[in-house]
């Protein structure tokens, strides 16, 4: 039955991703202008002879879906094209800034789920009472506060100011990072035991992650208590309260076992929003990650980096739902008979 229910999932997340390379590659063939002048410059495209050669050599000069088949074999084989800006191929680039964007994005997360899920918790249990209220309130607060002015004060605050965070880049100028092996400068660092970069990568690590996990915490603080509230008021948890389990007991195991499915859903989406869209932060806390890449590619009007931003994006709510379906499936088992 289970396996069935992942089947069932794979196939539809296979369709989503088929979508998206059709409304992509869609697109990208009815925008005005020439691909090829593009990829070429100002120079080479002045040559028209050099502009056909291009054509005839990347199947620009075939029919439409003849290109689109083309294009297909080359994202089976990993070929994005090669960036107007950087000229090294998408995919390398996105190889690049992709841990850093991972990195920042996994410590915010893990941030929000302590605080959120926990306050949440405190909140459903006290509820209507003065702690629930005031939680409540800071969690409009989170929800409220624009990301660009709270990454604008947690720098003039904490670095400019107070000088507890620095308020730029993954290291301090003139470090060197750690052995790449993951990407990662924490995990990479702890897996070399190189310990000094390791207090440089978190030190730099914490005040962004901390800025982007505060509206996620707000959802998650607000979900939360809104769902254990509804659990709560069930007939097996009146029953297990009715037959004197302890009440951490039947928190754990009735209460927020029932009440984790709708948490679970803002939790994916705010991981991959935080993982495929988090400019504002990236471009104030000149983090290099996937965010400074897709502003300074839409800035250059870099299609081919654009596309592949894109394709990254969509491919990353599309696997982030699905593992949220099957973690739908593990924690409540009437979900996999749908």
């Amino acid at each position: 039955m289970f396996a069935r229910f992942v089947l069932k999932r794979v196939g539809a997340a296979v369709l989503l991703v088929f979508g998206i390379v059709v409304v992509t590659f869609a697109l990208t063939a009815l925008l005005p202008g020439d691909p090829a002048a593009a990829q070429l410059g100002d120079r080479a495209s002045g040559d028209p002879a050099i502009v056909e050669a291009y054509r005839k050599a990347h199947g620009l000069d075939q029919p439409l879906w003849t290109q689109f088949v083309l294009y297909l074999v080359h994202l089976v084989q990993g070929d994005l094209g090669t960036s107007l800006q950087s000229r090294n191929p998408v995919l390398s680039d996105l190889a690049q800034f992709g841990p850093a964007s991972f990195e920042l994005a996994v410590t915010a997360t893990a941030i929000a789920v302590i605080v959120g899920v926990g306050l949440g918790i405190l909140a459903a249990l006290r509820a209507n009472g003065p702690l629930d209220h005031t939680l409540r309130v800071v969690s409009l607060g989170g929800v409220s506060i624009p990301i660009f002015w709270l990454s604008l004060i947690a720098v003039f605050l904490f670095s400019t100011q107070l000088r507890l965070f620095p308020s730029s880049g993954r290291l301090n100028p003139g470090e060197t990072p750690p052995n790449h092996i993951t990407g990662l400068y924490v995990l990479d660092s702890i897996i070399t035991a190189n310990w000094a970069t390791l207090g440089s990568s978190v030190a730099h690590l914490i005040l962004p992650a901390l800025v982007l996990a505060a509206p996620m915490v707000g959802l998650l603080l607000r979900f939360t208590r809104s769902s254990m509230l509804e659990v709560i008021g069930n007939d097996y948890v009146r029953s297990a309260n009715a037959k004197g389990l302890p009440a951490g007991l039947v928190v754990r195991r009735h209460i927020l076992r029932g009440a984790l499915v709708p948490v679970i859903t803002v939790l994916g989406s705010a991981f991959a929003s935080l993982l495929a869209g988090t400019v504002l932060v990236e471009q104030i806390f000149a983090w290099p990650g996937i965010g400074s890449y897709a502003y300074r590619s839409a800035s250059n009007l870099d299609l081919p980096a654009i596309v592949g931003v894109t394709l990254f994006v969509a491919i990353v709510f599309i696997l982030v739902n699905f593992l949220v379906d099957i973690l739908y499936g593990l924690i409540d088992p009437r979900i996999r008979t749908s």
